[in-house]
């Protein structure tokens, strides 16, 4: 707030004798100085809403808001940090946030699944079966079969976290890696 307005705030008295060289005017300047950090930031508060605008440190908080915490490589109690990120990276988790509603509708359905997986890791060519065969050869009822691109190997943690997270909750799961 600048020190013109401030000194509009206070008795007309005062208002009068707030001028330069005297200690009001000095103590209107100090609270003119103390009060810019907060109205920068408020300035621009509206980026930290947005994933991609958000800084790195507000993103994981911004994840807890739509219900992503449960897929950061470290427990939520430590704290939320950009070091608890998924493995994919800090941008992979910024374009999770964003598809967060979208996602949340198709939830449950092999639509939703695969969006989720390709979103979070950036991979494409995720393939989900659900017919099943089991050693007796007959469909294995509410069985689902996810095969994942060899390359995300490293990222198992995080995609048995998607699948346990966005299956049916009646559905048992096997996850396969492609072999080429």
């Amino acid at each position: 707030m600048k020190k013109e307005r401030i000194k509009r705030l206070l008795p007309s008295v005062f208002q009068n004798t707030a001028m330069p060289g005297n200690p009001l005017f000095a103590i209107l300047e100090v609270m003119e100085t103390m009060h810019a950090p907060c109205e920068s930031t408020l300035d621009r508060l509206h980026e930290n809403f947005n994933p991609n605008r958000a800084s790195d440190a507000f993103v994981p908080y911004l994840a807890s808001w739509v219900d992503l915490e449960v897929l950061f490589d470290v427990p939520r109690a430590k704290s939320l940090s950009s070091s608890l990120a998924l493995s994919t990276g800090l941008g992979r988790l910024r374009e999770l946030i964003a598809a967060a509603a979208t996602l949340s509708q198709w939830r449950g359905t092999r639509k939703g699944i695969c969006q989720f997986l390709e979103t979070a890791t950036g991979a494409k060519g995720f393939e989900l079966d659900e017919q099943v065969l089991g050693a007796d050869g007959k469909v294995k009822p509410f069985h689902l079969r996810v095969t994942v691109p060899r390359e995300l190997a490293e990222h198992r943690a995080l995609v048995e976290r998607i699948i346990e997270l966005e299956k049916p909750a009646a559905m048992t799961c096997e996850i396969v890696f492609k072999s080429q």
